[in-house]
């Protein structure tokens, strides 16, 4: 497919719908030729196959963080009109809502720097994380639904968070339209004692401190300023979004059939949008976004209390803030501008972050090394439905990661360069090195120099918890 591609200029790439038979639309690549050159050519065929299902809207949009995903590739934006598109439960992904919350801090690189060691100690007793791990929160069957229905909303009402919070977090931390009887009875045993967790895979708490700033006036607005630390949060719906993505792949698979959807790749299993299918799926889901959205802000209210305990101030007068926080695996009913018309689509992201015009956009990079804020866009409403990158993007699997790295190599590794690491097990630091993810300075250029999103500010990490 490589070689199909036609140059729009540096940083965008366009694979003609005629390059393939049955495609619908063209692909969109936002990323350097460097980046290009190194991706890998199932991913691109991926993204030509959801070019050909019902309904799609020009561009299948990929960023420069893509790779080998279910279906839809991780790293990619698929869209599809409101009454004649599909809904795809492998297109959002398992991880419903994976994201991610930074909360800033008035601490400077001095006031922490000695206190490194003892606060990664203390947050990873606090937050519990890794495989199958259990919250200190025990919901019952009508807490669980309030959960579901209200998401973050839930958390403040219950002393996790503020109003504020909610004020800094896409769609305000809920998701209407939420309906628990849509997800099984196994999404809720799994999802009932694993709020407030951390998880394990690419899922991390991060310390970091402000080493760049890029736009003075976001930066101001936002909070940012060089020097100061901020903390970063990773996680998703854990057990309960996994369940419902298994239990509606089903679903759809039998949709697909029912409807008669020729699918290019049996992993695209979808169910027609205004079909019940598609629609019980998407309420499903919902539930799946706001357990999510609760789940990060239960773990930030967490991390205030230990900062509090670590310095012995009040987190307010650390003034620990919610910068924002962000989904990049979900199907949301969003309006564009499609043929020089507004209309309704369903804009599936799975490895990708909205990127709305003035917003601010969280990219998280490899373990070991920078992430960034940036600033949404018009020009990525134009172009990617208000879409960019999550983050770096593997450029390994865990399994060849695990093969070629060692856990306890990586932890010295990042104490060489003065990052406090702790983890559940060291395989965990093996499948997340460094070397694991593509350039995080590349994949980030390549965005701000399409103009889908912009460099706001850069950050360093000091000290991470992994699951």
């Amino acid at each position: 497919m490589k070689e199909k591609l036609k140059k729009i200029n540096d940083y965008e790439w366009l694979l003609p719908k005629e390059s393939r038979k049955g495609m619908n639309t063209d692909a969109l690549l936002v990323a350097s030729k460097e980046v290009i050159d190194a991706m890998e050519d199932e991913a691109i065929s991926q993204l030509t196959n959801v070019s050909m299902l019902p309904g799609v809207i020009n561009p299948v949009a990929g960023m420069p963080d893509m790779h080998i995903g279910y279906g839809l590739p991780m790293g990619a934006v698929g869209v599809f009109d409101e009454k004649e598109g599909i809904i795809s439960s492998g297109m959002t992904g398992f991880d419903i809502n994976c994201g991610i919350n930074v909360v800033r801090t008035n601490l400077s690189h001095d006031d922490v720097k000695d206190k490194m060691k003892e606060l990664i100690a203390a947050l990873f007793k606090n937050i519990p994380c890794g495989v199958g791990s259990k919250g200190k929160i025990r919901l019952d069957e009508k807490q669980l639904d309030e959960v579901l229905t209200k998401g973050a909303k839930w958390a403040v009402d219950n002393g996790y968070g503020t109003k504020e919070d909610l004020e800094n977090m896409e769609e305000n931390g809920c998701m209407g339209g939420a309906e628990p009887n849509k997800i099984s009875e196994t999404a809720r045993k799994r999802g009932k004692p694993q709020l407030g967790t951390l998880g394990a895979g690419n899922h991390f708490l991060e310390i970091q401190k402000i080493s760049n700033i890029y736009d003075e006036e976001a930066a101001k607005k936002w909070g940012l300023e060089k020097g100061k630390i901020l903390i970063m949060i990773h996680s998703g719906s854990r057990g309960l979004g996994h369940q419902i993505a298994s239990d509606y792949l089903k679903i759809h698979g039998d949709a697909a059939k029912k409807y008669n959807i020729d699918l290019p790749d049996p992993q695209l299993v979808c169910a027609p949008a205004s079909s019940k299918e598609g629609q019980d799926y998407h309420k499903a889901m919902k539930c799946g976004v706001n357990y999510a959205f609760c789940n990060r802000l239960i773990m930030t209210q967490w991390v205030r209390e230990t900062f509090e305990q670590v310095f012995k101030k009040d987190w307010k007068s650390m003034n620990m803030k919610t910068v924002y926080g962000i989904a990049h695996n979900i199907c949301k009913l969003e309006e564009h501008i499609v043929d020089g018309k507004k209309k309704k689509v369903y804009v599936h992201r799975k490895g990708a972050t909205r990127s709305f015009p003035g917003l601010p956009v969280l990219i998280a990079g490899s373990m070991g090394t920078a992430s960034y804020i940036l600033k949404g866009t018009e020009e990525a409403m134009k172009k990617t439905f208000g879409s960019t990158c999550h983050g770096a993007g593997r450029s390994l699997s865990r399994n060849a990661a695990i093969k070629k790295f060692w856990g306890e190599s990586i932890k010295k590794e990042l104490a060489e360069k003065g990052i406090v690491s702790q983890s559940t097990t060291p395989k965990v630091l093996a499948e997340e090195a460094p070397l694991a993810y593509k350039d995080v300075e590349i994949v980030v250029e390549s965005v701000h120099k399409a103009g889908i999103s912009l460099k706001v500010a850069r950050m360093i990490p000091l000290g991470v918890i992994k699951g």
